[in-house]
């Protein structure tokens, strides 16, 4: 047992060693990514059609889709509203639109059965928006659900009015919905459907019950949950359209100078604008690492503070001038963000 705390201390302590002499530090940011589908700034209003409803010729066809899926009455058509409703109030708060409104055609009908209908004609798309003023079109192409009851028995004990175990029969009942759906997007100033995306989804509810009656009160709290899913899964396809912050991590080097010491202990309380002051006295070091180095944290603090073109230029000149190879790899990560920075001034302009 001695050796064995003897062996685990020199690992902690070749760790703490190996963390000691590193001659980088990490740090973290949060930047902001454009939104995954592209909407350009110049299209301030929205519209929601709703095409989930089946086709006439297909009622049929949907009508014994409902009663092998053990659906209700208006349970589809209730669940694809609650999806149109998490979309618009997601775009809305969001500010990116300056209206976001649900368009009512009833002659707007799908296919049914889980499957896109064809994209609308232009000329239709093009009517549509100009009677509502919007200039993109968010569409609910379709929307529907399966369900599946599992429904079993088993012998559980339970504590009697003496509080005596005894064996009793349990009635067990999950009920499994299964929610499809697909959306897509036109936009109309340009003509082009901008994504179309399909999805599934299952919520689940249990009931049990010393007889079936208790235990099918799972059904009950079905509608529920699939209503609220919903409604989630709508504002979750409206984040696609928006930017979203994430956050990254970045070396930066910390040992070579004593005004690197004194910079990474600034840098630890805050104040990078601090750290910066020290590491831009080392760009003209005559030793090529040290200044190499310098001019890397130099693009940190530049990208730290907004400035990508400033750290791209300064990223360049430590790896070009001084053969960094952390700066070279630092330099390709900032010409991604530039290109994406790009973008994003695009969608919020």
């Amino acid at each position: 047992m001695t050796k064995n705390y003897g062996k685990i201390f020199l690992i902690l302590f070749a760790s703490g060693l190996l963390a000691s002499c590193s001659a980088t530090n990490l740090l973290t940011l949060s930047v902001t990514e454009p939104a995954p589908v592209h909407l350009e700034s110049k299209g301030k209003a929205a519209g929601i059609l709703n095409r989930s409803l089946p086709a006439p010729q297909n009622e049929v066809i949907d009508a014994i889709d409902k009663i092998l899926s053990v659906e209700g009455k208006d349970f589809d058509k209730d669940g694809a509203h609650e999806s149109i409703l998490g979309l618009q109030n997601e775009l809305t708060k969001n500010n990116r639109f300056s209206s976001v409104k649900i368009i009512d055609d009833s002659t707007l009908k799908s296919v049914g059965l889980s499957v896109f209908p064809a994209p609308l004609p232009w000329e239709t798309v093009e009517k549509i928006a100009t009677e509502n003023q919007v200039d993109y079109l968010f569409e609910l192409s379709f929307y529907d659900t399966d369900t599946k009851v599992d429904y079993k028995t088993a012998t559980v004990e339970k504590a009697n009015v003496l509080g005596i175990k005894v064996p009793v029969i349990e009635h067990q009942a999950t009920v499994s919905t299964l929610i499809k759906n697909g959306w897509r997007i036109y936009d109309v100033r340009n003509r082009n459907i901008l994504d179309e995306q399909a999805s599934n989804n299952v919520t689940t509810a249990v009931g049990r019950g010393i007889n079936p009656v208790k235990a099918v009160e799972a059904v009950l709290g079905r509608k529920q949950n699939v209503m609220q899913l919903s409604n989630t899964l709508g504002a979750d396809y409206a984040l696609k359209t928006l930017p979203y912050k994430i956050r990254v991590s970045r070396d930066y080097y910390v040992k070579g100078t004593s005004n690197f010491e004194v910079g990474k202990r600034r840098a630890q309380t805050g104040n990078w604008d601090g750290a910066a002051e020290l590491w831009e006295k080392e760009v003209t070091n005559k030793d090529p690492e040290i200044a190499g180095r310098a001019c890397y944290n130099m693009a940190i603090i530049n990208e730290i503070n907004g400035n990508l073109d400033a750290a791209v230029n300064w990223a360049a000149k430590s790896y070009s001038d001084y053969g960094d190879k952390l700066a070279l790899r630092y330099l390709n990560v900032l010409k991604n963000r530039q290109y994406k920075q790009q973008q994003l001034e695009s969608q919020i302009q």
